[in-house]
């Protein structure tokens, strides 16, 4: 059936379906290929994007939320709690953050900078700015070893203050988790940190206001629709050091607003970056133990925890015990991976944090939010096996200190496209610079992680080759949904029921319904 009126077509020069369906198939020649193609390619767009329109629309409109404003006094009390100054661009952020908080709508705003832009000053303050109005907040990260970091760092900014934190994390025992969530329910706790335990059953928050998600990209967008509750919802705010392409922006996140931090703090150290060949590898640990020397750390990262059959790749095991009797038997090393206990990993980060292991080997369990400024040192190894966002956060971690950052990557790449990734992470340490050529080669496929998102696949379109239609489909959705809210005029009867059809359920669309 023919979703399109006549008039919509002609003003975005679209083929009727017919012929379209006809010409796609049979092409009298190239360009009736085309035009056949960016009939369907826009189509599918079109019906996303007015998707996320409608999506925003009865967020905005049919939502409830508390206004939280932040006055003089409180926007004194607050800044009072931090050590340092903020940047221009954490100003504008906090200002943006700020202005949603004050709305009785629900914010949803995703906060997107480097690795180490200083994104975490904006959520505490918002979180801050939440309990100051007497209500809760929550702040939940992907990994344990991140969520634990967050209380710690939120504790020590906390002390001198009167706000209640609490943790919650899958691996806990069962007493401890038990009188969390009773002081959470009974409203004895400000602040909740967790991991995805936050929203498992039995959580129950006495007055929460504000939902902070860290690493979005981690979590689909049925989790985070979990946190709602009944009559008043909690305002969303999304971060992500994984900077977001342009057009991936526009369509996995379309349903909310974005802040980009793009300046780091003052005084943050120069990071270097180097892709040995075989024979230079000798120099790298050298120059490693020179630095072990002069009382820096490092992390060594490997791709695996044990041997498969089916890679032939560095693994964890082996190179711990290769470096501890080889290249690095003079110093103490610790080890932490996704399979040991919490209490294990609890432990390995504490050790290296303290000073206590100067040496870290670890997989990918440490590509997020872990801060030891001391460490400046990280060798990866089956460089090639990581994606490039992956390498470029993985490297965040050493550049966080006083001292410059030196990242060494040995890679054994069997095509071009690895070994661009690697010259490309090598090159640059523009986080926004290398999502944008990440897109390039990857394609939003598996950059985009849609099952992960909750979004089903897109079937024609790409959004590599279709950006300037993403762009226009974009303009022409949210216009009609200003026009016609809820799709409710009769000849927009059949765009509606598409619509609900594919999005309604992904995107809790049932109140449109």
């Amino acid at each position: 059936e023919e979703v399109f009126p006549e008039r919509f077509r002609e003003e975005h020069g679209l083929w009727p379906l017919q012929r379209a369906l006809t010409e796609i198939h049979f092409p009298a020649d190239k360009p009736s290929l085309e035009s056949a193609r960016r009939r369907f390619v826009y189509q599918e767009l079109f019906i996303l994007q007015l998707a996320l329109a409608l999506r925003k629309q009865v967020q905005e409109t049919r939502q409830k939320a508390a206004p939280l404003l932040a006055t003089a006094k409180i926007d004194a009390r607050v800044r009072r709690l931090f050590p340092f100054t903020f940047t221009a661009a954490q100003e504008q952020a906090i200002r943006e953050v700020a202005a949603d908080l004050n709305r009785s709508r629900p914010m949803n705003r995703l906060l997107q900078g480097d690795v180490g832009s200083g994104k975490t000053v904006v959520a505490v303050y918002a979180i801050l700015l939440a309990v100051a109005h007497g209500y809760q907040a929550a702040l939940m990260a992907p990994t344990e070893v991140l969520a634990r970091q967050h209380a710690r760092t939120l504790g020590e900014l906390l002390a001198q203050s009167q706000v209640r934190t609490g943790l919650l994390t899958g691996g806990m025992p069962a007493r401890e988790r038990q009188q969390t969530l009773d002081r959470l329910r009974g409203g004895e706790l400000d602040v909740l940190i967790g991991t995805q335990a936050i929203i498992s059953g039995g959580v129950q928050f006495a007055k929460l206001a504000l939902v902070v998600i860290d690493e979005q990209h981690k979590f689909g967008v049925r989790q985070r629709a979990t946190l709602r509750q009944a009559g008043v919802q909690p305002h969303y705010l999304v971060m992500t050091a994984t900077p977001i392409p342009r057009t991936v922006a526009m369509t996995q996140y379309g349903d909310l607003d974005v802040t980009t931090i793009r300046e780091s703090p003052p005084g943050r150290q120069n990071l270097y970056t180097y892709l040995p060949s075989l024979e230079q590898r000798p120099q790298w640990w050298e120059f490693v133990r020179k630095k072990l020397r002069e009382g820096r750390q490092a992390y060594v990262v490997a791709p695996l925890v044990e041997e498969t059959e089916a890679w032939e790749s560095a693994n964890l095991n082996a190179t711990f015990e290769e470096l501890a009797n080889g290249e690095l038997a003079d110093f103490r090393l610790g080890m932490v991976h996704g399979r040991m206990s919490a209490s294990e990993k609890e432990a390995a980060m504490t050790a290296f944090h303290l000073g206590e292991t100067q040496v870290l080997a670890a997989t990918s369990v440490v590509e997020v939010g872990v801060d030891v400024p001391n460490a400046t040192l990280m060798t990866i190894l089956g460089a090639e096996r990581f994606g490039l966002s992956q390498l470029h956060q993985l490297r965040g971690r050493i550049h966080r200190g006083a001292h410059p950052g030196y990242c060494c990557l040995f890679a054994d790449p069997k095509n071009d496209e690895a070994k661009a990734r690697l010259e490309a992470v090598a090159a640059s340490t523009d986080g926004f610079e290398l999502a944008e050529k990440d897109f390039e080669l990857r394609g939003p496929g598996d950059l985009l992680g849609t099952r992960q998102h909750g979004l089903p696949p897109l079937r024609i379109a790409d959004l590599r080759r279709d950006r300037r239609l993403v762009e226009e489909a974009r303009r022409a959705a949210q216009a009609f949904v200003a026009a016609d809210p809820g799709l409710a005029q009769g000849a927009h009867g059949l765009l509606r029921r598409m619509v609900l059809a594919r999005y309604g359920k992904a995107l809790e669309l049932g109140d449109v319904g």
